[in-house]
């Protein structure tokens, strides 16, 4: 992905518990996520990402061997609300990882448009979202769906209520 943001003059370094708290939330506790096997592999301030492996309840109906545009969509808007996450919790440093972590409650998407670029056929798949601006109520995110071998699949952008 093209910067469109720059990042932090200091990294933001966050607390194990709050990295592994969000990983739960992420993960575990919203259940969907679960069923689509979407795991995060990084979480950083400016950037988030995850993975998703090919499943049998993951496939198009007419398509056996491609991941579901349904499984896309879903697997990118969560990613841009795990970005919103990751830059609502380095705004919020100066707070507890758990007073951070309730911040999420609200969040929610409100716009989403996802391209299609190519057919989403492989074994795995990696992800990638930014925040492009984070507002006081609404945060911006582009995302990205990626083959293994970095091709790019499907893009994202998505607008979040962070209220």
């Amino acid at each position: 992905m093209t910067r469109l943001i720059h990042p932090p003059a200091q990294p933001v370094v966050f607390e194990p518990e709050f990295v592994q708290g969000v990983r739960q939330i992420f993960e575990e506790k919203i259940v969907f996520n679960r069923v689509l096997g979407l795991r995060v592999t990084d979480i950083a301030a400016e950037r988030v990402r995850g993975h998703i492996s090919m499943r049998p309840e993951l496939v198009g109906h007419f398509a056996y061997n491609r991941i579901h545009g349904g499984v896309i969509s879903a697997a990118l808007d969560a990613m841009g609300g795990l970005a919103v996450m990751a830059a609502i919790g380095a705004r919020h440093l100066d707070e507890p990882p758990l007073q951070r972590l309730q911040r999420f409650a609200k969040l929610g998407t409100i716009d989403l448009r996802i391209d299609y670029l190519r057919p989403g056929i492989g074994e795995a798949f990696d992800l990638e979202a930014e925040v492009l601006r984070l507002g006081s109520r609404v945060a911006s995110t582009r995302m990205a769906f990626l083959g293994t071998d970095g091709k790019l699949l499907a893009s994202g952008a998505a607008a979040y209520i962070v209220s």
